[in-house]
């Protein structure tokens, strides 16, 4: 009996801490890196992939040690899975993370941020301080994209509004007609992407919600078209779900270009099955004849 009793009580010592740790992957878990992994939508994914050790092996990478720590002080996330990395100018340390991988998420995006300055008409003007929609939207991209290898599937995360040349996003950051144009640099990227030869999945998000996700039902639509729902938003925990099953399911989701929208809860049934989801396009895809290309 005195021999068993230590090592009772170091697994009760023990079983806390393993317990606020993400799961061990399987030897057969899939490789996928997601980029913007300290960003909400980025992190979302991350989190439902480190949620599924079966499945998935992911890395996180983030743009700074502070976002890095950020992320393991929030809980469930351990240090070894996140690199830190800046994806507009570590070009030869996002090659070296993505060795091997089966996947890649790209979630990152330039972020508009107010700059306390305001129109002669009073409203708020918008600029990009950690970086400009050129330098992340499609010098990053691109990086992030030259990375992956020939076989890897890679899914983009975007916007919608890119077939609107004067959508008002473009106009964020824009000081005497220069910079902006954040949707007409991420549809660059995308462009890129589907020129590459690789695997790739583009959705097209509406605005994002912070509300909860699998209560609603998804809409999938192309060229910013409002057919089936006159919502424009959907929750951001509803688009890491539908990047996660553009992994899972790669040959419905292979070489696909969507919008993505969500109902108002209550207005029909919430989303499960995400094979009938892209099916539901019945094979159509975005159009990149329409609107503009930076």
């Amino acid at each position: 009996m005195m021999v068993h009793i230590p090592a009772i009580a170091l697994l009760l010592m023990v079983a806390p801490a393993l317990a606020l740790s993400a799961p061990a992957p399987s030897s057969a878990a899939r490789k996928v890196i997601v980029t913007g992994a300290g960003g909400q939508t980025g992190q979302a994914l991350f989190r439902k992939m480190l949620a599924l050790p079966d499945e998935f092996a992911p890395v996180g990478i983030v743009r700074t040690e502070s976002s890095k720590s950020e992320l393991v002080k929030s809980g469930g996330i351990p240090a070894s899975s996140i690199v830190v990395a800046d994806v507009a100018r570590d070009a030869d340390a996002l090659k070296e993370v993505a060795k091997d991988c089966h996947g890649f998420a790209i979630c990152t995006s330039a972020k508009p941020v107010p700059t306390g300055e305001t129109t002669e008409e009073g409203r708020p003007l918008f600029g990009f301080p950690n970086g400009l929609p050129q330098v992340v939207d499609w010098e990053g991209q691109r990086n992030q994209i030259d990375a992956c290898g020939p076989d890897t599937h890679v899914v983009l995360c975007s916007s919608m509004g890119g077939t609107d040349p004067n959508h008002p996003l473009n106009a964020l950051g824009k000081v005497d007609g220069k910079g902006g144009n954040i949707l007409k640099w991420k549809r660059k990227a995308e462009k890129y992407l589907i020129d590459s030869g690789r695997s790739f999945t583009v959705v097209h998000p509406g605005g994002l919600l912070n509300e909860s996700g699998g209560e609603r039902e998804l809409v999938l639509g192309v060229d910013d078209n409002m057919e089936g729902t006159d919502s424009r938003t959907v929750p951001r925990n509803d688009v890491a779900e539908v990047l996660l099953n553009a992994f899972r399911y790669p040959k419905v989701y292979a070489n696909r270009s969507f919008d993505l929208r969500a109902k108002p809860p209550g207005d029909g049934v919430a989303t499960t099955d995400f094979e009938a989801l892209i099916e539901s396009l019945g094979g159509k895809n975005c159009d990149y004849s329409l609107g503009e290309i930076a």
